[in-house]
């Protein structure tokens, strides 16, 4: 990437409650503990991740007979939500993920994570992209996974289109009234579950180029009421108006609008490169990449793309089963085992030497040494109710509120829980 990445800070408060596990599994008879072997929890929010998961903690347990991994995995919104409080018991997640951005802030606050500045493992990983894990020079997480948040689009129906990716604003309208001509929906997008956490990310990286811009926000020296909000929900009203997105989008799951881009329904999926996977595992005869709406003119463009490194390992500092925690994470990021997790899981990562063998990955792996992209800005939101009010005023929009009153709704929310 040609831009550095940005390391978030800030805090958000407690008060998580405990919700009801999605689904725990371990490796082959992660359940049981054979003479002294040490058993430890693997705490994440990739469900999706299960199967590839087993096998590598079952190669794990091979190689150390001494150490039992059980998964505990639950569903990405509980994960935010009530990781801190699981942690705070201790009981789960010796080894654990974190998002970056506010979850980070609010985990490290605690001091839930445990220092891994010396470990030698740290050296298995892109010391270019593992910034957004660490605080006052500390490495507190490591980043595993390297996404790229943005639409997923399809390359075969483009091609036969004569489409081009549009690098502007009125590039991208005409290139969605030609699909609109052709019965197919331009954009997919799952606001039932997912909603617009990941689409604002490009939608707004070149209304507001400025990196800082959230932090501004946060402390008092800018306003979503200003142009460079009001006009990025003005672009998602114009979306809707013209029936770029579906119709009931605030209602549709992340299942269906998947749906309707294996069957070439629609163009793209509103997500990230971390569904490509999956939208393969519906339809093979895809052919996918990636590509981020302009929403300026082609002049006036700074950033092609978004990036994120997440999925950040981490030992709690409240396990007392440090040494194997840490020794599952550095068999994590020997170079083979990331590369079987990335080509059967579809994710590009930021451990060094990884060789991707799939078809879709090998075709996007130029967004990440090719292409202008900025770490998600929403990710540098550390504020949890400001961050809420921001994507509460897209969906309002959505459903048909004027922009402007939608932003001065949202900056009302904002004034009141700066910090």
């Amino acid at each position: 990437m040609k831009n550095r990445l940005w390391l978030a800070t800030g805090t958000v408060g407690l008060g998580l409650i405990l919700g009801a596990c999605a689904g725990e599994s371990g490796g082959e008879d992660s359940s049981s503990e054979s003479g002294d072997a040490t058993q430890i929890s693997f705490m994440h929010w990739r469900g999706e991740d299960k199967a590839v998961l087993d096998e590598i903690i079952a190669d794990f347990e091979e190689a150390n007979p001494d150490i039992r991994v059980e998964q505990n995995i639950y569903p990405s919104d509980q994960y935010q939500a009530t990781a801190q409080r699981m942690l705070q018991e201790g009981s789960t997640g010796d080894v654990f993920t974190s998002f970056p951005g506010a979850q980070f802030e609010s985990i490290q606050s605690a001091g839930f994570f445990e220092d891994l500045s010396g470990e030698e493992f740290v050296s298995n990983f892109d010391e270019s992209l593992i910034a957004v894990g660490q605080k006052d020079d500390t490495q507190y997480a490591l980043p595993y996974q390297l996404v790229f948040n943005m639409p997923v689009y399809n390359k075969g129906m483009f091609d036969e289109l004569g489409l081009e990716v549009p690098k502007s604003w009125t590039e991208f309208q005409e290139m969605a009234d030609t699909l609109l001509e052709n019965d197919i929906t331009p954009i997919a997008f799952p606001g039932a579950d997912i909603g617009p956490n990941q689409f604002m990310n490009s939608m707004m990286m070149n209304n507001a180029p400025d990196e800082d811009i959230f932090e501004k926000l946060q402390n008092g020296d800018e306003s979503l009421t200003n142009e460079w909000w009001v006009k990025t929900l003005e672009d998602f009203k114009l979306l809707a108006d013209k029936g770029y997105i579906q119709d009931d989008a605030l209602g549709t799951n992340q299942d269906s609008a998947m749906a309707m881009v294996a069957n070439e329904e629609a163009a793209m999926l509103a997500t990230g490169s971390y569904h490509m996977n999956s939208l393969l595992d519906l339809n093979p005869d895809l052919e996918l990449d990636l590509l981020a709406p302009i929403t300026v003119e082609e002049s006036e463009a700074t950033y092609e793309g978004i990036n994120t490194a997440t999925f950040m390992l981490a030992v709690n500092s409240n396990s007392d089963k440090k040494d194997q925690a840490k020794a599952f994470i550095d068999y994590l990021s020997q170079p083979e085992v990331a590369s079987k997790y990335a080509n059967e899981t579809g994710q590009h990562l930021t451990v060094n030497d990884v060789e991707y063998e799939s078809e879709a990955l090998q075709n996007t792996s130029y967004w990440i040494d090719e292409r202008n992209t900025r770490f998600q800005p929403r990710f540098l939101i550390t504020n949890a109710q400001i961050e809420d009010a921001v994507l509460s005023s897209i969906e309002n929009v959505l459903g048909g509120e004027d922009p402007m009153a939608a932003a001065e709704a949202a900056q009302q929310i904002v004034e009141e829980n700066r910090e």
